[in-house]
């Protein structure tokens, strides 16, 4: 009687330990590939409710809009791994804006220079913010508002408050051309997207980006020279931001010193949603891409169905809410 008992009790532990290990297993997929799960149900949804979502044209739309936003989101995803903020790469591509729409004028300077003057322009706003942040010991929110409303001021001074246009067809060809038939804004955030992922995952820069946002004061002790890296990693975003600032003034013809209102929002519910950590030492590339194609898809889906503009705001910022819920939820039970 006792060795059934046993027995009984033995296939019940067993049963018991296969159910935990497949319940941790299934928690671990979730954990890794939720928001992949998402957007595929997110886009079959569209494709159900609006019979013009799901085409070929449709979709490479999606992508080519979400790829400015994205390519922001990507440096400012390295920024709130750090548990940094960046308010102002908005006010940055919009002083982008204006000064390569005055270098990429027709007959003016080769486009390879106008190029060359916004990723400076990027670049310098960047170094200035991370240089500021890391020498000042100022917090990067004060910071990053103060760059945007003086790179938005400098942009209104610069343009006089007025559209830039008169671009050459060969900077056009940046925000609206196609090379093999993929538009390359497109090819330009993919490959922004695979240099960055390397950067992150596979040198020492990466490395140290992680360690900041996992524990500042363990790096230094460590000797990461937190400093020099702070400064690069808000180099690398003011960076993006500026080639953000290049293609949509490309795309949009003219250069417009009101451009960018809202992006830095954007960017930073990408990388939210995507996984990135506000509490910082977590977040990857792929997963901010999700997170913008996320916003994307579901900005196109609800205007092919006629949603009120003010409603996708609310939705919006209902889905910014609940992913930083669970990423709240998450540190605590870590």
């Amino acid at each position: 009687m006792n060795s059934e008992v046993t027995v009984v009790n033995e296939q019940e532990k067993t049963e018991s330990s296969k159910r935990d290990y497949w319940k941790e297993k299934a928690g671990q997929i979730l954990s890794k590939y939720g928001m992949l799960f998402i957007l595929i149900a997110l886009v079959a949804l569209m494709a159900a409710l609006s019979p013009t979502f799901f085409t070929s044209g449709n979709l490479l739309n999606i992508v080519r809009q979400m790829s400015i936003v994205g390519i922001v989101a990507i440096g400012v995803t390295m920024i709130i791994i750090t548990t940094g903020i960046d308010l102002s790469s908005g006010s940055v591509i919009a002083l982008t804006s204006v000064i390569v729409a005055s270098v990429a004028q027709v007959d003016s300077y080769p486009v390879l220079f106008a190029v060359a003057i916004g990723l400076g322009i990027g670049l310098l706003c960047g170094l200035i913010n991370g240089s500021i942040i890391a020498k000042g010991k100022i917090a990067p929110f004060i910071v990053t508002l103060g760059m945007m409303t003086a790179a938005r001021g400098a942009a209104l001074l610069y343009s006089g408050g007025k559209p830039i246009g008169g671009l050459s067809e060969s900077f056009k060809f940046i925000g609206q051309g196609s090379l093999f038939g993929i538009p390359v804004p497109i090819i330009i955030f993919a490959a922004v997207a695979v240099i960055s992922y390397i950067l992150l995952n596979k040198t020492k820069f990466g490395k140290y980006v992680y360690a900041i946002g996992g524990n500042e004061q363990a790096a230094i002790i460590a000797g990461v020279n937190v400093t020099k890296y702070k400064i690069l990693i808000y180099g690398y975003a003011g960076l993006l931001s500026g080639l953000a600032g290049i293609i949509l003034t490309s795309r949009i013809a003219s250069g417009q010193p009101t451009a960018g209102v809202m992006y830095e929002l954007d960017a930073i519910a990408a990388a939210v949603i995507g996984g990135t950590s506000l509490a910082g030492g977590i977040g990857t590339i792929g997963g901010t891409v999700i997170g913008a194609l996320i916003i994307g898809v579901m900005n196109n889906g609800l205007d092919l169905l006629n949603v009120s503009s003010y409603w996708q705001q609310i939705l919006k910022g209902a889905i910014i809410t609940v992913a930083v819920l669970i990423d709240s939820r998450k540190n605590k039970k870590s």
